[in-house]
């Protein structure tokens, strides 16, 4: 069995957010979009495995002790789905059992895309390819040759179900499994559509536009109703996710709607009192400064935050000052500085500091 840590790369006691930046990073790395390698295909398929396991609290607490997700001694109903599914198990099915017959719903589509913070403050659009399993044009669906139909089942009469009584210690059992002839359609289609070989569907690749709206988190996912595969047999089609991942940004740091970051102040203005620019997602905003700032006072500007999806508000601007102590010195400036300390009487303080300059320039 393969080590889930060692197939993401994290070590055993990984946080879930190690985990998920783990995820993330081969999940782009492995993809079959971008990666054509058939290892790579089948490295994606153990890392899903292994995230999905990992970032359950559940999953991985059992795989943590037992060394399976599904490990744990008796099994209990929840693992089994309910009653019915605990008497299938055991005696191959019986009335509770279901078969999907009439139309089924078609499987969702999950895909990603990246944008950077100002994209994710103003919304966005991103062109996402996809592949996904849509109506044959050719039988319109049915999967039978045109001009031809799917008849209804000889065997299992058209319900799916094999069904037959079986004697056991709680006596005479009614067992229904899935029809052999018809894989439990509940059809059998003599002559099979050449185009989609009777499956009703045909694989299509399209692109679509998907708007990102203002203000969204990363990680956040956005549905499209109707955009997956489609149903078979007429049913109605999945729908299309969309996890949406916003890029680090070199200035800014997010909380919710807030933003943070630090903004250097020169000594001078920080003692003196001045203006300072403040950066901005919408450009440098000036901003006065009192005399006698420090540094780690907080300056907050409003409404200069992230968009709250759908509210038309914005959150604050949280700017760290920090005082910046000049690195380099004029011999003059070395000077005033040293009548600044004297008559401050931070003369002894100073002066073995301000000697080293004044030795620097002799």
């Amino acid at each position: 069995m393969a080590d889930h840590y060692a197939t993401l790369g994290v070590q055993r006691d990984a946080s879930p957010e190690e985990i998920k930046r783990a995820y993330r990073r081969l999940a782009r790395e492995l993809h079959p979009d971008s990666n054509p390698d058939p290892e790579a295909s089948e490295r994606f398929k153990d890392v899903g495995h292994a995230y999905e396991v990992l970032s359950d609290p559940h999953k991985r607490r059992n795989y943590d002790m037992f060394g399976d997700e599904r490990a744990g001694g008796a099994a209990d109903f929840a693992d089994f789905g309910g009653i019915s599914d605990l008497f299938s198990t055991f005696f191959g099915g019986m009335g509770g059992q279901r078969t999907h017959t009439g139309p089924q719903r078609g499987a969702d589509v999950l895909t990603e895309v990246e944008i950077t913070l100002v994209e994710a403050s103003m919304g966005a659009t991103r062109d996402v390819d996809l592949e996904t399993l849509a109506e044959c044009p050719d039988c319109n669906g049915s999967g039978a040759a045109p001009g031809t139909h799917p008849s209804r089942c000889s065997d299992c009469g058209g319900t799916g179900e094999a069904r037959q009584v079986r004697r056991t210690v709680f006596g005479d059992m009614m067992t229904a499994t899935t029809c052999p002839r018809c894989s439990g359609t509940g059809r059998v289609i003599a002559s099979p559509c050449k185009n989609c070989r009777g499956t009703g569907r045909v694989r299509v690749t399209e692109t679509l536009t998907v708007n990102i709206p203002a203000g969204i988190e990363d990680g956040a996912r956005l549905r499209v109703t109707g955009r997956g595969h489609t149903g078979s047999q007429g049913g109605r089609a999945g729908d299309l996710y969309v996890s949406v991942y916003v890029a680090p940004h070199e200035v800014f740091q997010r909380a919710g709607s807030d933003l943070g970051c630090e903004v250097s102040v020169p000594m001078t203005i920080a003692a003196l009192g001045g203006k300072i620019a403040i950066p901005t997602l919408d450009g440098e905003e000036q901003v006065d400064v009192k005399p006698g700032t420090q540094s780690g006072e907080v300056v907050r500007l409003k409404g200069r935050g992230m968009p709250l999806i759908g509210s038309g508000r914005r959150g604050e601007l949280i700017a760290l000052l920090k005082v910046e102590t000049p690195a380099q010195l004029t011999r003059e400036q070395a000077e005033l500085l040293e009548r600044f300390a004297q008559m401050r009487g931070e003369e002894a303080e100073a002066r073995g500091f301000l000697d080293r300059i004044k030795e620097a320039f002799s």
